[in-house]
C-alpha cells in the first residue's frame, strides 16, 4: 500500500493521497505552529478507528438482514500528559444506530468488530491504548 505526503503551505500543512487518488488534508494545531487546514495525524487515527469499526459493524448487520437508516460514531480520546510521544491512553467510542435493528443483533456486531475484526482497534490496543465503547439504538443523540 503506497501513500504519498506533499508539503502544501510553508509550515506544517501536508496533503496525503492513496493510490486510488483519495486525498487527507493534515496539519498541525496553532499552538505548535500550523493553521489547522487539516487534520491532525492523531486525529486521523481515531477518524480511522471509527471508519474501521463502522465498516465491519455496517457489514456484519446487513449480512444479518438488519436496516440501518442512520448510523453516527462519537470518538472522545485523551492522550498521555506530559510524554512524548503522547499516545492514546483512553478513547471511548459511542456508536448510534438507527433504523429496524435489534439491539442485541447491533451490541454483538459492535463487539466483534472492536475484539476481533477491527484492525485499527488492535494497533491502538497493542500501543496500550484502552478502548471502551457503547451502543445505542433508535436513542436521540
Amino acid at each position: 500500500m503506497l501513500i504519498e505526503l506533499k508539503r502544501i503551505d510553508d509550515n506544517f500543512g501536508f496533503e496525503a493521497q492513496d493510490a486510488n487518488g483519495n486525498t487527507v488534508r493534515l496539519d498541525a494545531g496553532t499552538a505548535s505552529g500550523g493553521t489547522e487546514h487539516g487534520a491532525r495525524p492523531m486525529q486521523l487515527l481515531l477518524m480511522g478507528l471509527g471508519g474501521c469499526s463502522g465498516i465491519d459493524i455496517v457489514s456484519i448487520l446487513k449480512k444479518q438482514r438488519q436496516q440501518i437508516d442512520d448510523f453516527t460514531i462519537q470518538i472522545d480520546g485523551q492522550r498521555e500528559a506530559g510524554k512524548e510521544p503522547s499516545l492514546w491512553e483512553n478513547v471511548n467510542i459511542r456508536f448510534h444506530l438507527k433504523g429496524d435493528i435489534e439491539p442485541g443483533k447491533a451490541e454483538r456486531a459492535v463487539e466483534l468488530s472492536m475484539a476481533k475484526y477491527c484492525s485499527v482497534a488492535e494497533t491502538l490496543r497493542k500501543s496500550g491504548t484502552h478502548l471502551t465503547w457503547t451502543v445505542a439504538v433508535n436513542q436521540t443523540v
